[in-house]
């Protein structure tokens, strides 16, 4: 669904981050892009109006009513088509700050642009058909990637491995829709149904191992753009503060030996061996009557259901207690990992008891104090999720947005309906159905067959000025 709005106007917003800085950009796009920012642009006798596409301009931004200098600045025009967003664009490169920026947003939006809603830069460009609906979508995961792998991954999309890949399906999956129209026309040559029922299970059956392929990729695809939430529990006092900012290499937590000291939960992302990972600090879990420490309990146990991966901290200088059983217990349906901390001192723990609850493979000694064992950790981690070394293969397609994950997912239900139908020997126009629901699903991915609400619904997590 690529439609240009009639009369796009033209919008202006800050598009670098808020706070200090050397720059800052303020960005207009629309037809007016260049009229409205050489209103206040000083260059010596050369108007913006006159320069050529594709060139920057030093000069200083003034107050047009009180003729009042604002910013020394360069200024880059770029004319349509060859622009992000298929318009005439123009980037105001001032000081940063936020006063200068703020002030020559405010002048643009005096002579006539309007304030751009979040993202709405991107979705001009998705509008005028410069880039699918998947592809705007990947610039979003490009800002927000936390690693290079989640980087390579976004590029990826963004130059359109996905949208050739769907499209590709498409095409295969319309050419056999157009077979199936002809054999409705002509129902009387009944061989020439059966042949192409045959040729319909063949490419129902090609595209299906396409799209399984597809989403074998997208659990560790996901990963990688959201992050893996793996939440540090334990009793308090058994060192999960402590580990925390061991993996930070910061001291983010309080560490002290009173236990109960952590009462409520920290996350932090940290890069473990190209995972980006989100690590949830929880209070100690156990029976208290302090109120704060309770509320930090019960969120806790919130943390520990939605973690998609459990560290579950015992002391291997202390026998295991009740608390520890129960916490042992609580895990035990849960992908976890056991570490036994403090192993740098005299253990008291007994492994033969540990290991009634927990097999081997998943126990990990450890010592926050010297950092013995956390190799060991951050390879099991690695293997757990991405079976060893993580790595993108900038050629290859990945699936990690869950709404394409579940698009796919449809498709492949609606090609499995075909083939039961084929099988069951059903009308072709019945079967076509389902096919022609597949092609359509995977339409939405890049946005040929998606409603009006979907795109303003994507578009608005976008940044401002993106």
């Amino acid at each position: 669904m690529k439609q240009k709005r009639e009369a796009l106007d033209t919008i202006a917003a800050i598009s670098t981050p808020h706070g200090e800085g050397a720059i800052a950009i303020v960005r207009l796009t629309g037809e007016r892009s260049i009229e409205i920012a050489a209103q206040i642009f000083l260059q010596g006798k050369k108007s913006l109006k006159d320069v050529s596409s594709h060139t920057i301009h030093y000069g200083h931004i003034k107050n047009p009513r009180t003729e009042a200098l604002v910013d020394e600045v360069m200024v880059s025009v770029m004319r349509a088509p060859k622009t992000f967003t298929y318009e005439d664009v123009v980037e105001i490169n001032c000081h940063g700050g936020g006063v200068a920026a703020n002030q020559i947003l405010q002048l643009l939006l005096h002579e006539g642009a309007r304030m751009a809603e979040p993202g709405e830069f991107t979705k001009r460009a998705f509008l005028n058909g410069r880039i699918d609906l998947s592809q705007a979508e990947a610039v979003m995961d490009l800002i927000r990637a936390k690693t290079d792998q989640a980087k390579d991954m976004a590029m990826g999309q963004l130059d359109g491995n996905l949208s050739h890949l769907v499209r590709s399906l498409r095409q295969d999956i319309l050419e056999t829709i157009a077979e199936v129209e002809v054999n409705i026309d002509y129902p009387e040559y009944d061989a020439v149904e059966d042949m192409t029922k045959n040729k319909l299970k063949i490419k129902v059956e090609s595209v299906c191992l396409e799209l399984k392929s597809l989403l074998t990729s997208a659990k560790q695809g996901k990963i990688l753009r959201e992050g893996l939430k793996v939440a540090i529990v334990g009793r308090p006092n058994v060192g999960k503060s402590s580990l925390l900012n061991a993996l930070l290499r910061e001291e983010k937590a309080i560490v002290t030996d009173v236990a109960g000291t952590t009462r409520d939960v920290i996350e932090e992302l940290v890069n473990i061996r190209g995972i980006p990972i989100k690590l949830i600090d929880t209070a100690g879990i156990r029976e208290t009557n302090d109120v704060v420490e309770k509320l930090g309990v019960e969120r806790s146990y919130k943390a520990l259901q939605e973690a998609d991966l459990v560290l579950l901290m015992l002391n291997a200088s202390e026998m295991l207690n009740q608390e520890d059983l129960e916490l042992l217990e609580v895990t035990k349906n849960m992908k976890r990992m056991v570490l036994l901390n403090k192993i740098d001192l005299f253990s008291n723990l007994s492994m033969k008891e540990v290991k009634k609850f927990v097999d081997e493979g998943s126990i990990i000694k450890i010592s926050v104090w010297n950092r013995e064992g956390f190799n060991q950790l951050e390879e099991r981690i690695s293997k757990l999720f991405f079976s060893g070394k993580v790595s993108i293969n900038k050629d290859a397609t990945y699936l990690s947005n869950t709404r394409h994950i579940t698009l796919i997912q449809q498709a492949q239900e609606s090609l499995s309906k075909a083939l039961t139908g084929i099988d069951e020997k059903m009308p072709i126009d019945l079967i076509q159905i389902d096919v022609v629901h597949c092609w359509e699903l995977l339409g939405e991915i890049v946005g040929e067959s998606v409603s009006d609400e979907l795109i303003t619904q994507l578009f608005s997590q976008f940044c401002l000025g993106k």
